[in-house]
């Protein structure tokens, strides 16, 4: 559940914590948390070197990369950076406090559609996905190592290293265009039966699915998103059956990334942040984060993005959904929705997700559609972005984190503690010294007031704290907290920093994609309503040929 920003990651050089009283601190996430997943975090921030965030302690940086897959699979995971200064600490009792009040009650709801939630998630994994493991076994060159390991907004998730990479083919049809589905496990008569292409693929013996990243098959919300892509394409595919066949997968491809991260900047990102802010990064270009490069060059990825700002969907999450008919009215909950997954293995139940559990995607997305439309009690809106995560994230479940069994300290299966462990361990910018940086560059923030921090507007008290405490929190806000203190007292949208480094890292990450619309100005979407509109909405319509009978196949 630890999702935006999970990957194994990249980060600064830094002494072990040091306790009140100058001894080092015990570490505090659990040494035992296995590298795979998200249990063991590290981060190359470039010009600092490597360190495992969930250890503290300092790496040997690996040496540089070759173009070999031997050296690929040895050279660093990611490529992070740092735009904004390191940051001072809070104590760990403090954070404690802060982590515990955050996750005391969940937030209000939002006006903002579930769906974005785990669209959100899926972003991020793209973002954060390697591409150079599942091109091992072939030779992979400097550019392609350094565009492989970098945030990028062209579904690399989706598509791996194509279809005519030999680790990548096992995720194409033999027709090498169209990406495979899978059938889910029926439960006897309709509407429960087995149904081809509502499941992500899946070899016969093994229950995780043939994805290029495993990431999305973790809960069944982002599971389903993902398959919901596989089925974009493969209609835009049928699209283009006029185009010849040795060139309608790229032109298929170049089509889908377009609409998706089109899909992004018009509908995705306005929805979380300052449109204000958005439409200044997008019209007049980034101030503070990698400015005046050239737009073909690789991207990085700011650890303010990943370890603070982008982890603004952990406040969204509601603790259960009216999922479908067979499970309403809430009770689809959040537990259920990360047991139903590969990851979690159905809950031991078959090697397919069970046919009660595909999504009703009219539920987690308001269509326009009159025929597409449920009652307001059934429609999931997303919480809104605050200070306050729902109870369930005070008590991730261990495998989750890496571990087989829950930790001695319960504060540590906490993901808001987590979050500000992390963000502590990395000496991450506070929100103070982020504002200073980004007035430094000419962008007008304006800093929250002492009074704002402490108080908020309906979001988690930090009442708890001493007298001591309280005056070092509001010296130097953990930058996690201090954005989602900025959404808070702006109506459930990321504001003030949050905004402009959000906007800033999408900006720069479209541009630097292979395939961008920052650098093709002329592009246009033609799978939505005209060609100025295309939303996810536009985009589930499309891949499930606006049928009802897909898109809700359960029924009502």
């Amino acid at each position: 559940m630890e999702a935006h920003g999970r990957v194994t990651e990249a980060a600064t050089e830094q002494p072990p914590e040091m306790a009140e009283n100058g001894a080092p601190e015990p570490d505090v996430i659990d040494q035992e948390q296995a590298s795979r997943g998200h249990g063991s975090e590290s981060f190359f921030i470039l010009g600092e070197g490597l360190v495992s965030a969930s250890r503290g302690g300092r790496e040997p940086s690996p040496a540089p990369p070759t173009v070999t897959a031997t050296a690929a699979a040895q050279a660093p995971a990611f490529r992070f950076s740092r735009s904004g200064p390191k940051g001072g600490r809070i104590s760990r009792p403090a954070r404690r406090k802060i982590a515990k009040a955050m996750t005391d009650a969940g937030g209000t709801d939002s006006t903002i559609p579930a769906g974005y939630t785990y669209l959100g998630q899926f972003v991020d994994h793209d973002m954060t996905f390697d591409r150079t493991k599942v091109a091992l076994g072939e030779d992979v060159s400097p550019s392609e190592l350094r565009q492989g390991r970098s945030p990028g907004l062209d579904l690399d998730s989706l598509y791996g290293a194509g279809p005519d990479d030999p680790a990548s083919e096992k995720f194409y049809e033999s027709d090498g265009r169209r990406l495979k589905m899978g059938r889910t496990q029926g439960l006897g008569g309709p509407p429960f039966q087995a149904r081809d292409g509502f499941d992500l693929p899946r070899h016969p013996d093994r229950k995780l699915a043939t994805i290029p990243d495993f990431r999305n098959d973790e809960n069944l919300i982002v599971a389903q998103t993902h398959l919901a892509f596989i089925r974009f394409h493969n209609r835009v595919v049928a699209e283009l059956a006029d185009v010849p066949a040795a060139q309608r997968f790229t032109r298929a491809r170049r089509q889908v990334v377009k609409h998706y991260q089109w899909m992004i900047r018009h509908d995705y990102l306005p929805r979380i942040c300052d449109p204000a802010v958005l439409d200044d990064v997008f019209a007049n270009g980034r101030k503070f984060f990698e400015v005046d490069v050239d737009p073909t060059e690789t991207p990085t990825m700011p650890v303010e993005f990943s370890v603070a700002a982008f982890r603004l969907g952990h406040s969204m999450i509601r603790s259960r959904y009216s999922w479908n008919l067979a499970f309403d009215d809430g009770q689809g909950t959040l537990p259920l929705l990360f047991d139903f997954s590969g990851t979690s293995g159905f809950l031991g139940k078959g090697s397919r997700l069970p046919s009660n559990w595909i999504a009703d995607w009219r539920r987690m997305y308001s269509f326009a559609q009159n025929a597409l439309k449920v009652p307001a009690a059934k429609s999931n809106l997303a919480k809104r972005i605050d200070t306050r995560l729902v109870d369930p994230l005070g008590q991730l479940p261990p495998g989750s984190f890496g571990l087989k069994q829950p930790p001695q300290d319960p504060l540590v299966a906490n993901l808001a503690f987590r979050n500000l462990e992390r963000a502590a361990m990395m000496r991450l910018a506070t929100g103070q010294g982020m504002v200073q940086k980004l007035q430094n560059k000419g962008v007008a923030v304006a800093a929250l007031t002492d009074a704002q921090i402490r108080d908020g507007s309906g979001g988690a008290s930090i009442a708890e704290l001493t007298n001591a405490e309280e005056a070092t929190f509001l010296d130097r806000t953990p930058l996690w907290f201090y954005i989602l203190r900025e959404a808070e007292l702006g109506g459930g949208r990321l504001a003030g920093v949050g905004a402009r480094i959000v906007a800033e890292t999408f900006h720069r990450a479209i541009e630097g994609s292979r395939i961008s619309i920052l650098r093709d100005t002329d592009f246009k979407p033609k799978f939505g309503p005209d060609d100025a509109t295309f939303d996810m909405r536009d985009l589930l319509f499309f891949a499930f040929e606006g049928k009802k009978e897909l898109l809700a196949p359960l029924g009502d």
